[in-house]
């Protein structure tokens, strides 16, 4: 019997010549995560822990990016904790207000293909999008490895998903994943990898592969994989020879199988207040919004903000939008682009570049009744204001378009024609 991507990863990791779903094995880990919310409980357990040194620094990434800028007194307490742990263990990779920490982590080179990371947020899943087995954990875990380097896994089962054909111009990534969350529901890929592929998959940019694996934790997916390609090793600067090992064998095992005619993919929504609540758009088109959010380490890429400016231009916005870059490069790429002058005469309020609204912070959160169409990647009450906010989620094309109405509206394409 064969392995999935999943296995040979592992494998490879451990010096075995095949591992199996249920095996306990001991992974010598090539990177770590650290975001500016859980660096204060890290650095705690850490030292609690009795450990005097890190593994290795080199190995270890900090990332300010939930509470950039600070918009509670209490978050400076957090920067001044991750300064001094930088500081006295010598940590150099650390990244102020550049970016949204999965963003960076494979735009900046530090998870690459065949790689196994692990993070402090449940979405560090997106960086599958290179073929590197990456997960989110906490910080008692996180603590452990920063002093030891390892951490030990079960071997998960993978579901195999293919998505075959031509996505229809008015569909994308974000499409696609809702999709699969609505059919997996929110618990049905627990503990499992998502293993994609199709030749739909295969015609994806990094960027919208990013965007599926990004989402992948809300099915409850340990890990989202997608197979290296030239335009993985050309996007995490690598050479395809040395990630050529690095594919499922035909005769791999799988739990599960599920299979896509992209012809058939529809725009599609997350309604209130759940993420596997999933309708085509067509079934609530005409809702009334008060503010578009597109942004987020789901979609606040170059392509995304691309699509924005490509519905936006000569339009004026109906309600308050709000565009949030997920990398201080995007941005500057973005102006460079023209995007940014589009979307600025269109009415969008843009902020710099950061997790922003997703997790509530830095300015547009709403209140009681009010309605916004995002597009980050959860919807749970209270995430953006007040519990009786309603939460939609949405691809860029279907948020821009939406803005331009005023209310909940089907994107005509892509490009906004």
């Amino acid at each position: 019997m064969g392995s999935t991507l999943i296995e040979k990863i592992v494998a490879r990791n451990i010096g075995a010549d095949q591992v199996k779903p249920g095996q306990i094995v001991t992974v010598n880990v090539d990177r770590v995560m650290i975001h500016d919310i859980f660096i204060p409980f890290v650095a705690d357990k850490f030292e609690e822990m009795g450990f005097t040194s890190l593994w290795d620094p080199d190995k270890v990434v900090l990332i300010y990016d939930h509470l950039i800028p600070t918009s509670a007194v209490e978050d400076v307490r957090h920067f001044k904790i991750g300064d001094a742990f930088a500081e006295k263990y010598g940590l150099k990779n650390v990244h102020r207000s550049d970016g949204i920490c999965h963003q960076l982590m494979t735009e900046a080179g530090y998870a690459k293909p065949g790689n196994i990371v692990f993070g402090t947020d449940s979405h560090t899943t997106t960086y599958g999008c290179v073929g590197c087995f990456s997960s989110g954990i906490g910080y008692t875990e996180m603590a452990s490895i920063l002093g030891t380097g390892q951490l030990w896994i079960r071997v998960p089962e993978t579901i195999k998903v293919v998505v075959n054909g031509t996505l229809p111009d008015n569909v994308t990534a974000k499409d696609v994943i809702l999709r699969l969350i609505g059919d997996l529901r929110s618990d049905g890929a627990t503990y499992k990898v998502l293993e994609l592929s199709g030749s739909a998959v295969d015609a994806m940019s990094v960027a919208s592969r990013m965007t599926i694996s990004n989402m992948a934790i809300e099915a409850g997916a340990k890990a989202c994989l997608f197979r290296p390609d030239e335009k993985t090793c050309e996007y995490s600067r690598v050479n395809m020879e040395d990630v050529d090992w690095l594919y499922p064998d035909e005769d791999a095992d799988y739990c599960r199988v599920m299979e896509y005619r992209a012809e058939d993919l529809v725009p599609v929504l997350a309604c209130p207040s759940q993420v596997d609540n999933i309708k085509p758009v067509t079934e609530v088109e005409g809702t009334e919004l008060d503010q578009v959010f597109i942004g987020s380490c789901t979609n606040g890429r170059l392509e995304d903000l691309a699509v924005a400016a490509g519905i936006l231009k000569g339009h004026t916005t109906a309600c308050k939008l709000i565009v949030t870059p997920a990398s201080r490069k995007i941005y500057m790429e973005a102006i460079k682009a023209g995007y940014m002058e589009t979307l600025a005469k269109a009415g969008a309020i843009i902020t710099q570049p950061g997790c922003g609204l997703c997790c509530g912070r830095a300015g547009g959160i709403l209140t009681d009744g009010e309605k916004v169409l995002a597009t980050n990647n959860r919807n749970f009450l209270g995430r953006m204001g007040t519990s009786k906010v309603g939460i939609y989620l949405g691809s860029p094309a279907t948020a821009a378009t939406s803005a331009i109405t005023g209310k909940i509206t089907v994107p005509k394409g892509i490009q906004g024609n």
